[in-house]
């Protein structure tokens, strides 16, 4: 009998996830979020719109987490063999980001730090937008490969909310909500699509193989 070789990166990847996302429920679910530091802040404001801002904000949590979980399922091999399975999951993924990205727009003028942050999760929201969306562009141009590689920084962008939690602590230590926020949701953003450039220099050059997925014209 053969054993199966376990993929511990998607684990360790699953466990962050999972953690992440326990977290999320737990600050804005469970407990009241007006408790929360960063809602707290806000509410300082009589005119700030909370229930609206509420409701836009679960609706981003939720198509986000949406993507995160089904984001490494799709570069599994098993995954791209099975076309029709491979094809509806990316359909879900693409839609639960373009669902996403207008809701945090909205956020964006809102958060907390002021100016600057609002430019930085506008920048997130842009580069969230466009990688998904030339990813999604190629695969119907039938260009497999760039195709892939579009949707791995699509993905990269995806866990910037992952990122971006486990720095924000730090920089907001070191210098304060309104220069650490949007400091933290930058270098989130350069981080990821710096480690998966790599990634994908390293595909180039046959160090790391990946199965290209057959499409059916």
């Amino acid at each position: 009998m053969v054993k199966q070789k376990i993929n511990w990166k998607l684990w360790l990847g699953y466990f962050i996830i999972i953690a992440f996302m326990g977290y999320i429920v737990f600050m804005y679910g469970i407990n009241d979020p007006r408790k929360a530091g960063i809602v707290a802040g806000k509410l300082e404001n009589p005119s700030f719109p909370f229930d609206t801002w509420k409701l836009f904000f679960y609706f981003h949590i939720a198509t986000g987490a949406i993507a995160l979980i089904l984001g490494p399922f799709q570069f599994l091999k098993k995954s791209r063999k099975k076309i029709k399975t491979h094809r509806a999951i990316g359909k879900i993924y693409v839609g639960s980001i373009f669902l996403s990205v207008p809701a945090g727009i909205y956020l964006a003028f809102y958060a907390t730090g002021g100016i600057g942050s609002t430019i930085a999760f506008l920048i997130l929201d842009v580069a969230w937008f466009v990688t998904t969306f030339i990813g999604m562009k190629r695969i119907k141009e039938r260009n497999i490969q760039s195709h892939q590689e579009w949707m791995m920084r699509s993905y990269a962008v995806t866990l910037v909310f992952v990122t971006f939690r486990i720095l924000v602590g730090l920089f907001v230590f070191l210098f304060g909500f309104a220069v650490g926020f949007p400091v933290t949701v930058i270098l989130s953003i350069i981080i990821n699509l710096y480690f998966i450039e790599r990634y994908l220099k390293k595909i180039r050059r046959g160090v790391v193989n990946i199965t290209p997925t057959i499409v059916k014209a």
